[in-house]
């Protein structure tokens, strides 16, 4: 197995105080488990983190990673959301907090 940081991903935009915090964590391991988004088996969402509206996504393969980068766009539906949500999601890398700061505070 790859070392975790290299299986994990950084989501950013997950709408924030809409549902408990164990639904929203489900919600996004289904995501990220369905073929369609590019997804693979998922070990661990840490869900939620310090950053409001991010989580951490880990994966049992390292190739998952790269297939789930390589979607365009991840549109997070669920009946259980009230519309979809457009996910930022990037590699996960050592400097992380810089990182979720460009993501938040800089529209893309």
């Amino acid at each position: 197995k790859a070392v975790k940081s290299a299986r994990t991903i950084v989501i950013a935009g997950i709408p924030d105080s809409l549902l408990c915090d164990d639904v929203m964590a489900d919600i996004l391991m289904i995501h990220f488990q369905m073929s369609k988004n590019n997804g693979g088996d998922v070990e661990e969402v840490v869900y939620p983190t310090r950053k409001k509206g991010v989580a951490y996504v880990t994966f049992e393969d390292q190739e998952v990673v790269d297939s789930v980068l390589k979607k365009d766009e991840h549109q997070l539906e669920d009946k259980r959301l009230s519309r979809c949500y457009l996910l930022k999601v990037t590699r996960y890398c050592e400097n992380v907090s810089l990182f979720i700061i460009y993501l938040v505070v800089l529209p893309l």
